[in-house]
């Protein structure tokens, strides 16, 4: 049984995926954006939301609550 490697062969010659592909920081801070509901009382739900769908289900735009997305670092608006 073999196993999968990151190597290719391709008209004879070897190639090796890792070298081509870009590092890519996973924890970029850049990135961790969060789905919130601004209530009509100007803050935030106290409650987390697993995607914008479900924070748009919960939230009561009638009442002038809005669902927004912000960065957890920074808390600033995207």
């Amino acid at each position: 049984m073999s196993t999968p490697t990151d190597t290719a062969v391709a008209d004879g010659v070897v190639t090796d995926d890792t070298a081509a592909a870009p590092a890519v920081d996973l924890d970029d801070p850049r990135e961790q954006i969060e789905v919130g509901v601004l209530l009509a009382n100007g803050r935030l739900a106290g409650r987390r939301f697993g995607s914008r769908a479900e924070a748009e289900a919960w939230a009561r735009p009638d009442e002038g609550d809005q669902v927004v997305e912000y960065n957890l670092v920074c808390e600033c608006s995207v």
